[in-house]
């Protein structure tokens, strides 16, 4: 098989593990669309200020910065489990002898990470569309595009860099739930306020959540003789982009780190001398 024909059978496979995982299906796909129905059902409809926006009906804010978070989770938190359990199962390591290429493998899973990142993101601004008459503009749709490749990529990169530096599932899975979740709350995705704290700003913007949903939203809600395209946001997610590779490159490993990650039968054989 050529390498185009490898590479899309791989995707294909990592989309279909994904999907035979009902729990991690909900919490990428069904969570923020719950999350949405009852923020807009609590905080009702109307416009209101917010620091980075401008006046933006609910429904509108959330849409787009829910979306956002749903393509985070997809690609980071999704892609540090991923790749961490199977290192420490050991699949990772009998991938490098089988004669699919390594490299084709891991592409694999990141493109299969954005495609749910992409799907996440569609889905939520297409309820948003649908059920509470949330606008997005046509002629925005290349600006709203780049602005959520530049992100998906970007959480994609820290997710292997986080993968590459967790020494177990458990210790990855925490540290991922540990660094997104509360960067949705200094990023403005969980909640609209119009004047936050100097400090919660200068930490949003140096990370890149806040980047990727200042991005996308402006993109989203571009007003009149402006094109939405933020150029600064974009700076900060390549910056990211950039720390992501290099801890990748440097840190990535396809072999179990500690010999309790390793299977029962392969440990049983080193101690009998086998």
């Amino acid at each position: 098989m050529n390498t185009a024909a490898l590479l899309w059978g791989s995707v294909r496979a990592e989309n279909r593990r994904f999907w035979r995982t009902p729990i991690a299906a909900f919490f990428t796909l069904g969570l923020p669309l719950v999350m949405l129905v009852l923020f807009v059902a609590l905080f009702g409809n109307d416009p209101q200020a917010t620091s980075d926006y401008g006046p933006l009906t609910t429904a509108q804010f959330y849409a787009a910065g829910l979306g956002v978070f749903a393509a985070g989770s997809a690609t980071y938190t999704n892609l540090t489990m991923n790749l961490t359990t199977r290192r420490e199962a050991g699949i990772l390591k009998r991938v490098r002898s089988t004669p699919l290429p390594p490299w084709v493998f891991l592409s694999g899973a990141v493109l299969s990470a954005v495609w749910l990142a992409a799907l996440s993101l569609t889905v939520m601004v297409a309820v948003g569309v649908a059920a509470y008459g949330v606008e997005v503009r046509l002629t925005q749709l290349p600006v709203m595009a780049a602005a959520f490749v530049a992100g998906a990529v970007c959480f994609a990169t820290l997710g292997v860099a986080l993968a590459s530096v967790s020494s177990s599932v458990s210790s990855g899975q925490a540290v991922a739930n540990a660094t997104i979740l509360p960067l949705a709350f200094v990023s403005n995705v969980f909640i609209a306020l119009d004047e936050p704290p100097e400090w919660m700003t200068r930490v949003g913007d140096a990370f890149p959540l806040k980047a990727f949903a200042v991005a996308f939203t402006d993109a989203m809600n571009s007003r009149d003789g402006w094109s939405g395209f933020a150029s600064d946001r974009f700076v900060v997610l390549g910056a990211w982009t950039l720390v992501g590779v290099l801890i990748a490159l440097r840190a990535f490993r396809w072999e179990p780190q500690s010999p309790q990650s390793q299977p029962r039968r392969q440990r049983s054989s080193r101690r009998s001398g086998v």
